[in-house]
Formats: C-alpha cells, structure tokens, sequence
C-alpha cells in the first residue's frame, strides 16, 4: 500500500473549492488523545486571558470635568417645533467682510449668507432637567444640515453661557432609523443562519461588551493599551469563534491560528509606527483625548486599533481555511498532511486576494474625504503617502494585511497537521474514520 505521506495531492471535491464560505457542516470528531493535546494549549491560553481580564478590569470609566469641546459636551434630546423663512440680515447671520472684499470664498459666502434667506427654528428641549424648555437655532441657508418641524434632534448644553445661548442644536436624532436597520440586519441574520445566526449575534454583543466595559474603560484608566488590545482582541476571539463554531478541535485550531497572527500584527505594528514616528494623535478627536488624558500612550492606541481593526477578518480567514481542510480531509482520509496543505493553500490564495482588497477598500472609503482634500491641493503621491494622516492608515492596512497573509498558510498547516495526526482509536467515530469518502467523479483508489 502506498504511504499516505507520499500520495499526490488529488484536486479538491468540486463542491468545496470556493474563496470564501463558512457553510461547512459538523466537524468530524477526533480522537481523544489529540483533544488532549489541542487543550493542553488552549486551555492555558484561555486562562491567562481570564486572568488579564480580571488584573486589567477597570470598573468603570474615570470622571473628568467637562471641556464642552466636540464630544466631550452635555447633550439632550430636542425636537423642532417651528420653522420660518426670515431675510439672513434681519437676524445678522454673517458679516460682509469690513474690506468689502468678496475675493476670497469666505467673503462670497458671507454675502450670500446675508442677502440670502435663512430658517429660523424653534427647539424644544425634550429630556433632561430643562425638559420643556425652548430656544432659537437660526440655520444659514448654506448649512449642510437644514431643519424641518417635527424633527427630532441633539442639543448641546453649555451651562456657563448666557441662558439665551446655552442651547444649541449639534446633530439630528438618529435612533429610530439606526434602530430598524439594527433589528433588519438581526432578523437578516437570523432567517439566514438559524441558530448559528443566533449565536453570532450574541457573540456580537459580547464583542460590544468587552470593548466598551474593559478595553476603553482600562485605556482610560491609564493601562497599556498594547496589553489591554492584546487581552480584549484574545476574550473577543475566544468567545466569538467558540459561541459561533462550537467547541471543537477544529475551532480550537482557528483559534491558534488567529493568536498567532495577532502577535505577529502586534509585533509589526509595534516596529514599523515606532519607526515611522506615528504619534497617533492627528486629528481633533485624539487631540481632545490626549488633552483630558494626557497619560494615555496615543501610539499604543493606534497600534491597540490595528489590533482590533485586524481582528474581525483575522476570524473569517482562519476558521475558512481550517474548514477547507477539514472538509477536504472527509472528502479523501488517506491524503497526508502535505497533500492537505496543497490542496489547502489553493483555497488560500483565493482567499487572499479578496480579504486583502476587501481591507484595503475599506481604509481607503473611510479616507475618502481626506484623500480627496490631497487631490484638490494637487500633492503628489508622495507627498500624500508622507503625511502622518495617511501614513497611519498605510501602515494600519499594510501591517493588518501582512498578517492577514501569513494566516492562511500559519493556519492551513497547523489543521493540516492536527488532522492528518488523527487515527481511528478511542474517542474517534469509526463511521467517521473508515473507508475514504467518494469524491464524486467516480475514481477509485489503488489499495
């Protein structure tokens, strides 16, 4: 009989050979000495989880005076009642430049602000201590957000202005539509997937939990936020392939796989935003951060982001590839680990391709604004790819690819391994583990 180890890899069944999908069914169970193994090392990892989450928690978010800058303000809930059309200068929206020079596009709107028509509203106070209370907002007729009566929206509170001023309209209120494309997405999710659609979105909402009750509340708190993205991104994995896939060999084998991807994003991130002098505050909102928290390593947050942001596609590649194995693995038990990883790594490569455009577009989307202020001031490529706005997310998309790239063949192999380790025994079923699976095209093995 010719060696398992040295049989030449077959082509994959024709239905499991696809770039990218997670409807694979129950795993094949294993034998009980190899579960032993797998948990001798997830198990350890799981408990130095706990026990960083349980060192690290920080009981709740630390108090700071308010600044009434950007976020940082006192907000309630408001309502439009009344809305007038009124001439821009009887309500002295903006002033003609004292020059009269209309030049300059500041100057030309200011004239057009004040010979134009603005909306005078009235807004109601909804919630709070001054619930009732009633104000004026006078809208420029440039605005990009205009008002309509009836509309719900966000106040700000200044409590050390004038009282006349100590309202004003900051943002529209958008939870009624957030809130029905909240329960469409869930109902979507559930028709589709069943009780896996369930488990996913409770393993979503233990996602939301860890980020919100542990890893912002203990960056806050002053603790490394290297340390903290490291022990939450290994909770929220633990949890969310566990919740979604089971508790299995083949999860569990995921589960290294996206361990050992992440410290090797940490690991990059770490050298190449300490090389390229990323301060990681560049924008008003860290700037506000760093101002109320001035401790807090703005760095360490960028890389704990890169963590975070890499983990979402880290799960979806890992558990792919280590269920393309598996699948392959029933399709034909007598390929060695060497023919799986071949077979596998086929697989891989579509998979690549598609998650690393995939992550690439949707840094480029978010950075659309910004790119296209670069395009208008006519900078050059480098010029663009220089500045500490891009170069964050250049190095956030090229480091979480990079590691997304090294964990289809870090991933393929281990399942590759674990699987062709297996032998019928104990703990193994044996209607599982018998004859090889026909592959459908109706060839026969040499015995």
């Amino acid at each position: 009989m010719t060696s398992p180890q040295s049989d030449p890899a077959p082509q994959p069944p024709q239905g499991h050979v696809h770039g990218h999908t997670h409807s694979h069914g129950p795993a094949a169970p294993v034998s009980k000495h190899l579960r032993k193994v797998i948990a001798a090392v997830v198990i350890p990892f799981a408990t130095a989880v706990v026990v960083g989450l349980i060192a690290f928690w920080p009981g709740g978010v630390p108090d700071h005076e308010r600044t009434g800058v950007g976020f940082d303000r006192q907000t309630q809930d408001g309502k439009v009642v009344q809305v007038v059309k009124v001439d821009c200068a009887d309500v002295n929206a903006a002033q003609v430049p004292p020059t009269g020079d209309t030049s300059t596009p500041s100057g030309r709107e200011a004239v057009d602000e004040q010979e134009g028509e603005c909306a005078k509203a009235t807004v109601e106070v909804t919630s709070g201590d001054d619930k009732g209370r009633k104000f004026v907002e006078v809208v420029q007729p440039d605005a990009p957000r205009q008002l309509r009566e009836g509309q719900g929206v966000v106040v700000a509170y200044a409590p050390d202005a004038p009282r006349d001023l100590q309202y004003s309209v900051t943002d529209v209120n958008r939870k009624i539509p957030m809130t029905l494309l909240a329960a469409i997405f869930a109902l979507a999710v559930i028709a589709v997937g069943r009780l896996r659609g369930v488990m996913a979105l409770v393993a979503l909402a233990v996602s939301f939990a860890v980020l919100t009750l542990f890893i912002l509340p203990a960056i806050l708190q002053g603790s490394n936020p290297l340390v903290v993205a490291v022990i939450g991104a290994s909770a929220i994995m633990l949890a969310a392939l566990y919740m979604c896939h089971g508790v299995t060999a083949r999860t569990s084998v995921a589960v290294v796989g996206t361990l050992i991807s992440l410290l090797l994003i940490g690991l990059l991130g770490s050298l190449f935003i300490g090389w390229a002098d990323l301060s990681g505050n560049t924008d008003d909102n860290t700037g506000l951060i760093h101002g109320l928290y001035p401790d807090i390593d703005m760095s360490g947050l960028l890389l704990a982001g890169v963590i975070i942001g890499s983990l979402g596609v880290l799960d979806d590649v890992t558990v792919t590839q280590t269920s393309a194995v598996w699948e392959l693995h029933q399709a034909d038990p007598r390929m060695g680990w060497r023919g799986l990883y071949q077979a596998g790594i086929r697989i891989g490569r579509d998979h690549i391709a598609s998650v690393v455009n995939t992550l690439v577009l949707a840094y480029a989307g978010a950075a659309l604004p910004l790119l296209l202020l670069f395009s208008i001031a006519q900078s050059s490529v480098g010029t663009v790819a220089n500045s500490e706005l891009v170069a964050e997310e250049i190095v956030r998309t090229l480091v979480g690819s990079i590691g997304l790239v090294a964990s289809v063949p870090v991933t393929t192999v281990l399942a590759a391994l674990v699987v062709s380790a297996d032998r019928p025994g104990a703990g193994t079923s044996s209607s599982t583990a018998a004859a090889p699976a026909r592959t459908g095209r109706g060839r026969r093995r040499k015995a």
